[in-house]
């Protein structure tokens, strides 16, 4: 059976996350402070003792969410041996940090170039998301393809009846009410910043791929099964290129599942802060899933 590691995106953070990791772990708290200077500011004070508006703003969400799984896996020292790694959207980057592909220092500096372009994106242009709950796939696209005068993509295909749709303000509100009045159990509106995984995140991918090509990417110590994909890929030039679409092509999370298992995955252990993915997991195939955040382990 092999093992399979796996990481969360933004949406995951609450206050207190990593604290304990700071205090029981010299390596874990050198690393918290490293991190505070690269930034320029202390996020883990933000982290540890912040309020939910503070830890929402996208500048703090997704390092935040980056270093709790990042530091969480360097505190296993040798247990720290996937057979296959995977992240969800923002969660990629951690699992190429966990899969020595990404130092710790250019993966941190990524995620925080990739918030700041995400945020201007949103600034740029207002743009939402929505959950659609109890509906096929295909149906949802189909209905995300009637709204021809907005732009409403499919951006989240997070397990079986779960998906979430991105687009402008109008075309979300438009593809919403076709998609109650056709079957969909709730269609839920996020609070989100903008339209991520979709068209509207373009200027956010032009601005990450001047950052992306920068940075030296090694060899993985295992496959990385990766978003835009769905597929496992250990040539670092492919691994560079899938994540710059990643910004704007759906998460194909279901099927990212489906392929690793397919591949032998048995155990998955999600490390960072939630357990969204171990949920989702469940929900996709007959595995082991379990959740780690550094108070349990």
């Amino acid at each position: 059976m092999k093992k399979a590691f796996v990481f969360p995106g933004q949406g995951a953070q609450f206050t207190g996350m990593g604290k304990q990791l700071y205090q029981t772990s010299k390596l874990a708290k050198n690393l918290f402070e490293k991190a505070n200077e690269i930034l320029g500011f202390r996020i883990s004070d933000t982290m540890f003792s912040g309020t939910e508006d503070d830890l929402k703003q996208t500048k703090v969400t997704q390092p935040a969410v980056f270093l709790h799984s990042t530091i969480l896996v360097a505190t296993l020292g040798k247990e720290a041996k996937p057979d296959m790694v995977a992240g969800h959207s923002l969660g990629e980057l951690s699992a190429l940090v966990a899969a020595k592909c990404l130092s710790f220092e250019d993966g941190l500096q990524l995620v925080h170039k990739r918030a700041a372009a995400m945020q201007k994106a949103c600034e740029k242009t207002p743009s939402t998301m929505a959950a659609v709950l109890g509906m096929d796939d295909g149906k949802v696209m189909d209905i995300c393809s009637r709204v021809t005068d907005e732009i409403v993509i499919a951006a989240n295909f997070n397990c079986p009846g779960q998906i979430v749709i991105s687009g402008s303000i109008a075309g979300i509100e438009k593809a919403s009410e076709i998609l109650k009045v056709s079957g969909a159990k709730r269609v839920l509106p996020l609070k989100v910043g903008g339209a991520f995984h979709s068209p509207f995140m373009e200027t956010a991918a032009v601005e990450l791929k001047k950052v992306i090509n920068k940075v030296e990417f090694s060899t993985p110590i295992c496959p990385v099964y990766q978003n835009y994909t769905a597929k496992a890929s250990e040539d670092t030039a492919e691994i560079k290129a899938n994540l710059i679409k990643q910004l704007t092509a759906p998460v194909l999370w279901t099927q990212t599942v489906q392929n690793m298992v397919a591949d032998g995955a048995g155990h998955f252990i999600e490390y960072g802060p939630g357990t969204v993915l171990q949920g989702l997991i469940k929900k996709i195939a007959q595995v082991e899933a379990v959740s780690v955040d550094g108070n349990n382990s």
